[in-house]
């Protein structure tokens, strides 16, 4: 039996923060309720947002499509047949206008699950908000901004594992000065669980990430404490509901412990990790399709049970197409009803003393500790993905459960028991097949519109930076606000750094 069980010296709002980094947690203030969208056209996405925020959302959540994540423009040859499809397509400053248009920037936070094209990104939105006459010192959102996962679970990265990690932590030293409220990263256990990881690999994969962001951070010549505060985590909500719970208790426990003894914060606000949850896309069916909702109604029930900080509820038809209106109401919904209706939120911490949940939380934490210890002896995360160590580590356990789900050994109810023979009624989303040449025109028209000689000058400043050891966001920053696109700027950026092959 572990001695830490039940220990009620433990209080949420203190080291190690087990129970929750706030002392009230939910009665002070509830999560934030985000409900991730995004797709054809910047117009289409608007409307979108709109609706939701009349709907009751108390936070934005962009996705991006395919081509913007890989840093190419819409009319790419490689983004025929993928632009708006599932995410926004956005190209150009004028198309972040578009996202954006009617909603206060300065009234909201906005997540934006961009990694490779962040620091682009990043810097179109900081000028519309400024066009806004927002106060970029309170400006509250996240980039996710987390390009390690890309190399080991997820696969839309461009450069080089080194050169991109020193985007981030150029990004991380410019926020720092420029925009103190922002989240510069959002370091993401939620990929590697979708690719078929355990809970334990979530949680040591993700914070084996977060240390080679730190140490890389630290190497550029910050301070912990500078930045440390507003790193953010983003994580999975599965379907095994005392171990989802568990193992946010146990990422937060893990997490105070090294940024305490191993890098030596002392801020309390360094110590605490506040985290994203976003509900599994990998458990949800396309048969029988409204048995979803149980499933995301269950796995954010979870997240809330366990702390989380802001919550994506996906909805049902997910496995189907992008979400209809009615589904993504429906997703909104089941938070609101968790948040008003069921008394969870009530008391700070309602699982604590719980013998189960106090037990997985020690064993999760104890399995995430010895995955870092073998990470740590073969040099670190760098040294891990380069050696596929951490790659082959969650295919064998994706290899694993499927062969559960083959034998029946894992229960997926409607796949492969309980099934129904009659076909399913619901209606999927249908993208408009003529936004995308829509969106080919817009670009197109952004470049022959714009100043050619401001264009080049500030692309080569960029180049020339990124040839130096100068930071590369001022610089990237200038180019968007001369209109360069994402592709334009992403291509500067290649022909210093080169693109990553997977060995």
């Amino acid at each position: 039996m572990s001695d830490r069980v039940c220990d009620q010296a433990e209080l949420p709002g203190q080291y190690p923060y087990t129970r929750g980094i706030y002392p009230d947690m939910y009665r002070g203030r509830l999560w934030t309720m985000r409900q991730y969208a995004g797709f054809g056209t910047a117009e289409e996405s608007n409307r979108r947002y709109r609706y939701l925020l009349s709907q009751g959302i108390t936070g934005l959540s962009v996705a991006f499509d395919l081509p913007t994540q890989m840093g190419m423009d819409s009319d790419h040859k490689l983004a025929a047949g993928e632009v708006g499809r599932v995410g926004v397509a956005i190209c150009t400053l004028d198309d972040m206008y578009r996202l954006f248009d009617g909603i206060r920037l300065a009234d909201i936070t906005t997540s934006m699950t961009i990694n490779s094209t962040a620091a682009i990104l990043l810097s179109f939105y900081v000028l519309v908000a400024h066009s806004q006459g927002a106060n970029l010192r309170k400006l509250s959102g996240t980039v996710q901004n987390d390009i390690l996962k890309e190399y080991i679970a997820r696969g839309t990265y461009i450069y080089p594992v080194r050169p991109a990690m020193r985007i981030i932590t150029d990004l991380f030293r410019w926020a720092s000065a420029e925009l103190p409220e922002w989240n510069t990263i959002s370091i993401s256990g939620y990929h590697i669980r979708e690719a078929g990881s355990t809970a334990v690999q979530e949680v040591a994969f993700t914070l084996a990430n977060a240390i080679a962001y730190i140490e890389a951070a630290l190497r550029a010549g910050l301070q912990v404490d500078e930045f440390a505060p507003r790193l953010s985590f983003f994580f999975n909500a599965h379907n095994n509901f005392l171990e989802e719970i568990a193992k946010y208790r146990a990422a937060r426990r893990l997490y105070a412990s090294l940024m305490r003894d191993r890098f030596e914060a002392r801020n309390p606000r360094s110590l605490m990790m506040r985290f994203h949850v976003q509900t599994a896309g990998s458990t949800l069916t396309a048969q029988q399709p409204d048995v979803n909702v149980v499933r995301v109604s269950m796995q954010a029930l979870a997240a809330v049970l366990g702390g989380a900080q802001s919550l994506h509820t996906n909805a049902k038809d997910e496995a189907l197409s992008l979400p209809i209106e009615e589904s993504a109401r429906l997703a909104l919904r089941t938070q609101q009803i968790i948040a008003h209706e069921s008394g969870v939120t009530h008391t700070a911490d309602p699982v604590g003393g719980s013998y189960a949940i106090e037990q997985l939380t020690d064993e999760i934490e104890r399995g995430a500790r010895q995955y870092i210890d073998r990470i740590d002896a073969m040099g670190g995360t760098l040294a891990a993905i380069e050696k596929n160590y951490i790659q082959n580590e969650i295919q064998n356990a994706a290899y694993e459960f499927q062969q559960k789900v083959e034998t029946g050994e894992a229960v997926v109810v409607g796949v492969n028991r309980f099934k129904q023979s009659e076909g399913e009624t619901l209606a999927p989303f249908r993208l408009n097949p003529e936004l995308e040449q829509q969106q080919i025109e817009r670009v197109r028209e952004v470049r022959s519109s714009r100043s050619r000689s401001v264009y080049d000058e500030r692309l080569q400043a960029l180049e020339q930076a990124a040839r130096s050891s100068d930071n590369l966001m001022p610089h990237i920053l200038s180019c968007a606000e001369a209109h360069a696109t994402v592709g334009e700027i992403s291509d500067r950026l290649r022909a210093v750094f080169g693109e990553y092959r997977e060995s």
